[in-house]
């Protein structure tokens, strides 16, 4: 299962929400509206936040509320819109400045490494940080997990919020460190307290986990909104969730969660993507937008989401947002029944196809990829 269905059933359980219908980056410019998408993908985003804060330790900030929504919000118009690449040069914790930091940034992994050990062994929780990530991903040396483990925990230990999301995913997993969750769940509120994005994001996760229903759901949604203000897609899903269903403590606001669907859809994040697609042509939450709807749930599609990829063969053979085209809805159709997806109204428009059409279809679907 992939991460935005295992969040939606999540959600749906945990919560007892119904989805809502129509699942990491810079800001959206505010003028964006959201009009016709292109159809490419962006390149990967490294999260800036990861690798902690700055060498000094600063008091850990009490929990805040979400800061307000821009002026002129995104509305979905233009699913072109790409957020800006980068890396943030205080990722790892260190000055801007650190060789080993610079190394990295470049690509010079064995470098960077032969670098920070030194530091690292000499108690440097910025260089502990790195260190870790390297050997955790094997870059440049072999990966190695469990040295990894030991790297993460020295730097936990000194309140690196990165090592101590790591390091609490690690004694969650039990598979490198021996499991503790107690002290996974304190590992990790302390990292959510301090900032670290993915840290608030499964923190909430496991508030919801341990206290289904509105009580837990109503802890985790504060943990859900600062993470979706730091711009992580899945919190943003779920704020979506949310405010879509009007449950944690949050009455329903269809143009909120709008916004918060775009803003995980900027990211690539399919089931946002569909569900946009799915509120722009029923005008939930905004205007009613057919082109961008389909462009949205085009986006979707190409992505492997079968629930997109039937609901854009119902596009083609409609004519929503783009000419019919009873071809590419075959098309798409017989790419998602492969997947297992049984739809009888897509079923009997394949048996009104002549065997001409049909070819055809099947022809395009093969090409699908």
């Amino acid at each position: 299962m992939d991460r935005s269905r295992f969040l939606a059933a999540l959600l749906c359980l945990g919560f007892g929400l119904e989805p809502a219908i129509a699942v990491e980056s810079a800001p959206v410019p505010p003028s964006d509206q959201g009009a016709v998408p292109s159809l490419g993908k962006p390149v990967d985003i490294v999260d800036p936040s990861r690798f902690g804060p700055a060498p000094t330790p600063e008091a850990v900030p009490a929990l805040q509320p979400a800061p307000a929504a821009p002026a002129t919000p995104d509305l979905g118009a233009n699913p072109a819109a790409k957020a800006p690449d980068g890396i943030d040069p205080n990722r790892f914790g260190g000055k801007h400045s650190d060789e080993a930091y610079g190394a990295f940034q470049r690509g010079l992994y064995k470098t960077a490494y032969n670098l920070a050990l030194p530091r690292a062994e000499a108690g440097d929780s910025a260089a502990q940080t790195l260190i870790a990530e390297i050997l955790s991903r094997g870059l440049g040396v072999a990966r190695n997990d469990s040295e990894a483990a030991k790297w993460y925990e020295r730097a936990a230990e000194q309140g690196v919020p990165e090592a101590q999301f790591q390091y609490a995913l690690l004694l969650l997993d039990g598979k490198y460190v021996t499991r503790d969750d107690k002290a996974a769940n304190a590992l990790m509120q302390a990292a959510a307290e301090a900032g670290n994005r993915l840290a608030q994001f499964n923190y909430a996760q496991m508030l919801v986990q341990r206290e289904p229903g509105g009580r837990g759901l109503e802890k985790a949604v504060p943990y859900y909104e600062r993470a979706a203000a730091a711009g992580l897609a899945d919190a943003q899903y779920a704020m979506a969730q949310v405010l879509g269903n009007g449950v944690g403590g949050k009455l329903r606001d269809d143009k909120q969660a709008r916004l918060m669907l775009v803003r995980a859809a900027r990211q690539n994040y399919d089931t946002a993507q569909f569900d946009l697609g799915l509120w722009m042509a029923d005008g939930r939450g905004g205007d009613r937008d057919l082109k961008s709807a389909f462009g949205w749930m085009k986006l979707a599609a190409d992505s492997g989401n079968v629930a997109a990829q039937n609901r854009l063969a119902k596009f083609y053979m409609g004519g929503i947002g783009v000419d019919p085209d009873p071809i590419l809805a075959g098309a798409w159709y017989i790419n998602a029944r492969r997947a297992g997806l049984n739809d009888p109204e897509m079923d009997d428009f394949l048996r009104g196809l002549t065997d001409v059409e049909m070819k055809q279809a099947l022809e395009r679907a093969n090409r699908i990829r």
